[in-house]
């Protein structure tokens, strides 16, 4: 697999909403401790790379992630990236829109849901895969064959462009993790994109054992936290 750039996509560490469990979207939440640890034990995963282009999200979250785990870098903010517009749902707590019956389509046939006052989900997951497949063939083009490039974004838009690579209907983009500071990596060649890794947070495999989710987001077992979980 030569001939084409290599997407690093890293998404923001923990904020104060995912560990009170409440749906950001675009409000302006920073980091909490947890996610400065997050995003500093980045930096050492990331040291040495030689990034040919830094792009973000521009939401606070992430331009905070990227400052600490690649301090000196100035990211490139794209629209493309940012969070889903989830409308009357941000700010809201997972517990409570679970509740909701707009809930069980968000879990079962998000290709369908339109949030109330906010984005269809078809419709960002259209304009993220959009955009780093645009920057990927821009960066191959002008940097060579042999570029790596980062993109730091939010759980359910990187989990939509991850559905796409691997050819995944976005209804089934539900079954795919993303954890805050995680690293998933993809490259897109003339044929197909190769998924290369996935929800990388560089913990032992022990960590996936017995994972319970914090009180704040329990929700139906089967269920993915909307925006991404913590």
């Amino acid at each position: 697999m030569t001939g084409v750039a290599t997407l690093l996509l890293l998404r923001h560490g923990r904020t104060t909403a995912n560990a009170d469990g409440i749906l950001a979207g675009d409000l302006p939440v920073e980091l909490d401790e947890l996610g400065v640890a997050q995003a500093e034990q980045a930096r050492g995963r990331l040291a040495g790379l030689p990034l040919a282009v830094v792009v973000t999200s521009p939401l606070r979250r992430c331009r905070q992630t990227l400052e600490l785990a690649l301090p000196g870098v100035a990211p490139v903010a794209d629209e493309g990236l940012r969070e889903c517009g989830y409308g009357e749902w941000s700010g809201r707590s997972l517990k409570e829109l679970a509740d909701n019956p707009l809930w069980s389509t968000v879990q079962h046939h998000p290709a369908a849901v339109v949030f109330p006052g906010g984005e269809a989900m078809a419709a960002m997951a259209n304009r993220a895969v959009t955009a780093v497949r645009a920057w990927d063939a821009r960066i191959t083009e002008s940097h060579g064959h042999d570029a790596v490039w980062l993109a730091c974004s939010h759980g359910d838009v990187i989990k939509a462009i991850v559905a796409d690579a691997l050819g995944m209907h976005l209804d089934l983009f539900q079954r795919i993790s993303v954890e805050p500071s995680s690293v998933t990596a993809i490259r897109y060649t003339p044929q197909r994109p190769f998924v290369l890794r996935v929800n990388d947070t560089g913990t032992p495999v022990s960590a996936l054992l017995h994972k319970h989710r914090p009180p704040a987001e329990e929700t139906a077992e089967s269920d993915a936290v909307l925006g991404g979980g913590a």
